[in-house]
């Protein structure tokens, strides 16, 4: 049995058509090769301050082919998982991935959708909200909304660096890092945790951020 794969992007915006034809070929070798640059993934579930026994509901956007879901499968036991991506060659990556865990996985193939099949306790934006251009405070705004206050965003992704060759070079793989993120978001949640790093002695620096919604 597999897992059912919903949605559809037949009505799709420019930028998502961008990403589904970037994912098309990446997704055959994405988790070969981004753990060398896809710094605090591990680390951004870790201080997600959810009981590990809670029936906690999570939301990832932008969930790709399903590696921090499959963590989180693993780090929360009666979770409920929800993924979603514009790319379908990404998510068929991912339904292969969670197999084990089809029971308690639902996978979405849409940008963020208006409505939610459920509330979510936690929504994780892992390495995906600096590749919204247009779109990422919007997508902040919506995780505020569909949060219940004391729910939380997690959220980990690049920052800056102070090469303009390496900021020319992201953006041409559809990445902003200039900083904009981590304040923006800041605004809207409590913080309960944030951090910024170094990666690759200081060529670049990525952000974790865990942010809690403290009012209605």
């Amino acid at each position: 049995m597999n897992i059912e794969i919903q949605g559809s992007l037949s009505n799709t915006t420019v930028q998502s058509a961008a990403m589904r034809r970037y994912y098309r070929l990446h997704a055959i070798i994405y988790d070969a090769t981004r753990w060398s640059f896809l710094w605090g993934r591990n680390q951004v579930l870790k201080q997600i301050p959810i009981e590990k026994t809670a029936n906690a509901t999570f939301l990832e956007i932008g969930c790709g082919t399903g590696r921090n879901l499959d963590q989180l499968a693993n780090q929360f036991p009666s979770a409920q998982l929800f993924g979603i991506d514009v790319s379908r060659d990404m998510l068929e990556k991912a339904a292969k991935t969670l197999i084990q865990n089809q029971h308690r996985v639902q996978l979405l193939e849409t940008a963020y959708p208006s409505e939610l099949p459920t509330t979510p306790q936690v929504i994780l934006c892992s390495y995906a909200l600096t590749m919204f251009n247009p779109g990422w405070e919007a997508a902040i705004e919506q995780a505020w909304k569909d949060l219940p206050v004391g729910g939380y965003i997690a959220i980990v992704d690049f920052h800056d660096t102070p090469f303009k060759w390496m900021e020319r070079w992201m953006g041409f793989n559809h990445v902003r890092m200039d900083g904009h993120l981590l304040p923006f978001a800041a605004t809207r949640f409590s913080a309960v945790h944030q951090s910024v790093h170094k990666a690759y002695f200081g060529w670049w620096r990525y952000f974790i951020y865990v942010g809690q919604k403290t009012v209605a």
